[in-house]
């Protein structure tokens, strides 16, 4: 066949491209063209997509070409020989028939490709109005709330995380019945945002995310999409439909008594806990905080713990039961050396924020202990 598209360019920057991108790529699909990537070639840049109708990575790539095409490669495969061919630059020729032919130094691998008129067209991503974040700031925001969020697929919008602006601040909030993490930033923006991300679609920009870099992240929504751009990268999903629960109502305006806690102590408790309790053999923690001590009781029929650690407590003593993955999980969100426990008795909403301010709110119902 005739060869219509060559094109070449740095292996390792393609490489990288295909492995963000194939994040996007569907992994079954009733549409063929959805396991692979699109690939669309214009003079000067190769633009590579992965998309599977509800979450989807895209970017533009520097290549040395002149034509003008698109076509479908598997995701993997091509990935994969990206990463075990040697030498700096990569060619790629695609002829007529989808036939496409990769040189690497002394290496001539063929593979065929699909053609790209299957793919499905893209949702409409041109849209104004962003709220701009450091992607620093954003990732602490999704890693100290994600944990949180449902895995019921009965209420899909709990599956995924509110993102509201509320004055200059900018919430994000996630809940799934037992527990409730809210997370606060200052933000420059006039417009009021109100919509729900999918988890998946979090996680993988938090991925993604790098915490040193220099340009922000720019977010923009219409009524059902989000994008995220960022690095080179447009990571964009379908936004959750439904109503989110009215969390501010549920935020305790007071407490009786405030513990102080070093966190990493914490956390080195109740993974001890955690050794006695699984799926089969489950059991509350019983936490006492009195005389500037927390002591931790659990058991199950694998064994028990008693267990000690300091703490300040003011106000009165209490006795409550906690799930111990959920006060693990908030623990290990808080990302802080110390935390603060705000507490009103046994049967109330216990309540965890930083040592200043609440820039994060982490809420856990107790359980009762027999």
């Amino acid at each position: 066949g005739i060869f219509i598209m060559p094109f070449t360019c740095d292996r390792q920057a393609l490489y990288q491209a295909v492995t963000y991108v194939s994040k996007g790529v569907a992994q079954k699909s009733t549409i063929p063209a959805l396991e692979g990537i699109r690939m669309q070639l214009r003079p000067g840049q190769l633009q590579l997509t992965g998309y599977d109708l509800e979450f989807g990575i895209q970017t533009n790539l520097p290549v040395d070409t002149h034509d003008t095409g698109e076509f479908v490669i598997h995701a993997r495969l091509f990935s994969e020989a990206l990463r075990r061919f040697s030498g700096n630059m990569v060619l790629l020729e695609i002829d007529s028939r989808l036939a496409v032919t990769m040189h690497c130094e002394a290496t001539e691998f063929h593979i065929s490709a699909m053609s790209a008129e299957d793919y499905p067209s893209l949702p409409e991503l041109e849209m104004e109005d962003g709220l701009t974040l450091e992607q620093g700031t954003l990732r602490s925001m999704i890693h100290q709330t994600s944990y949180a969020t449902s895995l019921n697929e009965n209420k899909p919008v709990f599956t995924g995380e509110l993102f509201e602006t509320i004055g200059d601040e900018l919430r994000v909030v996630a809940i799934d019945g037992y527990r409730l993490a809210i997370r606060t930033e200052k933000i420059a923006t006039k417009v009021p945002y109100h919509f729900v991300v999918p988890k998946r679609t979090l996680l993988e920009v938090a991925s993604m995310l790098k915490d040193d870099a220099e340009a922000p992240c720019e977010l923009t929504a219409t009524r059902n999409h989000i994008a995220f751009s960022f690095n080179g990268y447009l990571v964009f999903s379908r936004l959750l439909e439904g109503e989110f629960h009215n969390y501010q109502s549920s935020i305790p305006s007071g407490y009786e008594t405030e513990v102080v806690l070093q966190t990493a102590d914490l956390i080195s408790c109740l993974e001890r806990c955690s050794l006695l309790i699984n799926s089969k053999f489950n059991a509350p923690i019983r936490c006492t905080f009195s005389d500037n001590q927390l002591y931790v009781h659990c058991e199950t029929g694998i064994g028990k713990i008693h267990d000690t650690i300091p703490a300040q407590v003011k106000g009165p003593e209490v006795t409550i039961g906690f799930n111990n993955r959920y006060l693990l999980e908030g623990a290990k969100a808080s990302d802080c050396d110390q935390i603060r426990l705000q507490l009103t008795g046994g049967n109330h909403v216990a309540k965890m924020v930083p040592m200043q301010g609440e820039s994060f709110i982490f809420l856990l119902m107790p359980i009762q202990l027999r």
